[in-house]
C-alpha cells in the first residue's frame, strides 16, 4: 500500500526546510515569508530497515527494495482557510489526498524568522490549525446533513441512521472534537468514509526545536501541553535533519551521539507514522530481490498478497511463513525448514511483522 503524509502548518514554521531535509532534495521554497510554498512539493522517502539488509545479504538477493513513504509539503495555512483565506481551499484540496497529517508547529524563538501571528506558542499554533480542519469538516456534514434529514423521512431504517450520525458528528465537531477521537463503529466509520474528513485523518505533531534544545526536550511535557500523547510527538530540528542529509553514515552517527539522539528525526517520524497508522512490514526475499512490504496491522494472508498483485488475493492458495530472524539465523529457506522454523499458512493467517513469506496461488 502507498502511504502518502501531508505535511502541514502555519507558514514559517520551517515545514519547506523539513521537508527538503527528510526527502533530501531543495524541491521546497524555503523563505522567510508566507505562502512561498503554493504548489505541494512531492518527495519520496525510502524507510530504512536493517532486517530487509540483513535478509539480502543471506540470501545473497540482487537488489532490495525497502518500503517507502510519500512526503507531501503543502502551503502554509492560516486563519479563515475553510473559507478560503490565504491559499485555504488549495490547501485543503492537498490534504484530503493524504493518509496522515504531519502537523509541523514551531518550538523555537527566533527574531529573523516572522511568526505569522506574533509569538512562538505551540499550543495556539495547534489550535489555530485543527479549528480550521474543523469547520471544513463542519461545512463538510452540514452539506450532507440536508439530503440526509429529507432522504430519512422515508422511514427507511438505514437511512435514518446515517441522517443521525451525521447529525452527531456535526455536533462534536462544533464543540471542537476530531473525527479521529469520536467513539464510532467500524460501520459507522466505513458510512463516513466518503465524506473524506480531514479531522478523520490520524495526526502526528512535528515540533520543530531549536539545535541546542533536540537532544534535551521533554516530549511527555511537551504532549501534555499539546493536549495529545506522547507516541504522536516528535521533537526535530529542521537545521540538524537539513545537516543529516548530507552527512554519510559514520559521520551522521557521530553527530547523533553529540546531540545525545539514538536516532534521525526521520526515524522517529517513520516509526511514529507506522504506529499511528496501524501499518506492519512483511518481506519478500529471493535471488532476484528482497522486497519491504506495507501492510495494516491484522491483514490476512491473502490480503498481504493483494499488496503484490490483485490475482494473488483472488487466487492465494496458502503462503510459507518465517520469521526475518530465523531465516537470517538459519541461512536459507532449506536450513529453515529442516530446523522447523518454516510453516505453511491458509486463508485465516494473520500476517505478523517482519514476517517473510513465499505465497503459492492459481492463476
Amino acid at each position: 500500500m502507498s502511504l502518502k503524509i501531508g505535511i502541514v502548518g502555519l507558514p514559517n514554521v520551517g515545514k519547506s526546510t523539513l521537508f527538503n531535509a527528510l526527502t533530501r532534495t531543495k524541491a521546497a521554497e524555503a523563505q522567510n515569508y508566507p505562502f512561498c510554498t503554493i504548489d505541494p512539493n512531492i518527495g519520496i522517502v525510502e524507510v530504512p530497515d536493517k532486517r530487509l539488509i540483513e535478509l539480502s545479504k543471506v540470501i545473497g538477493s540482487e537488489k532490495v527494495i525497502p518500503a517507502a513513504i510519500e512526503f507531501v509539503d503543502i502551503a502554509g495555512l492560516v486563519k479563515g482557510a475553510s473559507q478560503g483565506e490565504g491559499l485555504g481551499n488549495k490547501f485543503l484540496a492537498n490534504i484530503r489526498e493524504c493518509n496522515a497529517i504531519g502537523h509541523v508547529i514551531r518550538g523555537f524563538d527566533d527574531s529573523n524568522i516572522i511568526h505569522v501571528h506574533g509569538g512562538v506558542d505551540p499550543k495556539f499554533d495547534k489550535e489555530v490549525i485543527e479549528s480550521e480542519l474543523l469547520l471544513a469538516d463542519m461545512q463538510t456534514v452540514e452539506n450532507r446533513l440536508g439530503k440526509a434529514k429529507s432522504e430519512s423521512k422515508s422511514g427507511d431504517k438505514e437511512k435514518k441512521a446515517y441522517a443521525d450520525l451525521l447529525e452527531e458528528v456535526y455536533q462534536k465537531l462544533q464543540e471542537g472534537v476530531l473525527a479521529s477521537n469520536l467513539d464510532l463503529t467500524d460501520e459507522q466509520k466505513l458510512a463516513l468514509r466518503d465524506l473524506h474528513l480531514l479531522t478523520m485523518k490520524p495526526h502526528i505533531y512535528i515540533v520543530n526545536v531549536h539545535e541546542d534544545e533536540i537532544g534535551k526536550v521533554d516530549t511527555e511535557k511537551l504532549a501534555e501541553q499539546l493536549g495529545t500523547t506522547k507516541e504522536k510527538v516528535i521533537p526535530i530540528c529542521a537545521k540538524v535533519e537539513e545537516d543529516l542529509s548530507s552527512f554519510t553514515e559514520e559521520e551522521a552517527k557521530d553527530y547523533l551521539n553529540e546531540l545525545g539522539l539514538e536516532e534521525t528525526g526521520l526515524n522517529s517520524l517513520i516509526r511514529s507514522a507506522y504506529g499511528t497508522l496501524g501499518l506492519i512490514t512483511y518481506f519478500t526475499s529471493g535471488p532476484k530481490e528482497s522486497r519491504a512490504w506495507t501492510i495494516r496491522k491484522g491483514d490476512s494472508a491473502p490480503k498481504a498478497a493483494g499488496v503484490i498483485h490483485t490475482d494473488f488475493e483472488k487466487g492465494f492458495i496458502k503462503a510459507e511463513v518465517v520469521n526475518w530472524d530465523h531465516l537470517v539465523n538459519s541461512g536459507s529457506h532449506a536450513e529453515a525448514q529442516k530446523k522447523g522454523q518454516l510453516r505453511l499458512e491458509g486463508k485465516d493467517y494473520i500476517v505478523q511483522d517482519g514476517d517473510v513469506m513465499v505465497f503459492k496461488f492459481s492463476s
